[in-house]
């Protein structure tokens, strides 16, 4: 087999890799959109009030702004407790099928200290899983719904993950 990467790093990852809590924490109403708001918590760690606040003012303030990137009013908000600090991710669909993606990171327990993530900065694997799910449910809830916007805006809100992602 040729070398097509580092396999030892791949390996550790393997054997440190374990399931992570998801579980829904509502939608809400904000800066012009509907936010589905996410707890991931890893083994040890939770979400709990001050996380969320200071996501919510995090996310209210990108979303204020997604409006001139072409955001269609649907956001996904994830508060991420990790294993190594604390990660904050809004996504939103935005024009043209597309959607937009803000990361901010922070060490452990501190969220007045959550900053943009470095640029490149993508989602982690149990990250991933969430907006996997959230993108079927815009396929199917929205894109491919039926009735008026109201029920199919209502039929988005309430498909929620929760329990394990590995």
């Amino acid at each position: 087999m040729k070398d097509h990467g580092d396999w030892g790093a791949v390996m550790a990852l393997a054997a440190e890799h374990h399931a992570r809590t998801v579980r829904p924490l509502g939608a809400h109403e904000t800066a012009g959109h509907l936010l589905k708001v996410y707890a991931l918590q890893a083994p040890g760690r939770t979400v709990g009030e001050p996380e969320t606040t200071q996501a919510l003012r995090l996310a209210t303030d990108q979303l204020t702004v997604s409006r001139h990137r072409g955001s269609l009013g649907l956001a996904v908000l994830i508060v991420h407790a990790g294993g190594d600090g604390d990660y904050l991710l809004v996504h939103s669909w935005i024009e043209g099928h597309m959607s937009d993606l803000a990361v901010w990171t922070g060490p452990a327990g501190r969220p007045e200290d959550l900053r943009p993530g470095r640029t490149g900065l993508a989602p982690c694997v149990w990250e991933a899983a969430i907006l996997a799910h959230e993108r079927e449910a815009f396929v199917r809830r929205v894109l491919d719904g039926t009735g008026p916007a109201e029920d199919r805006l209502a039929a988005w809100a309430a498909d929620t993950l929760e329990g394990e992602v590995r």
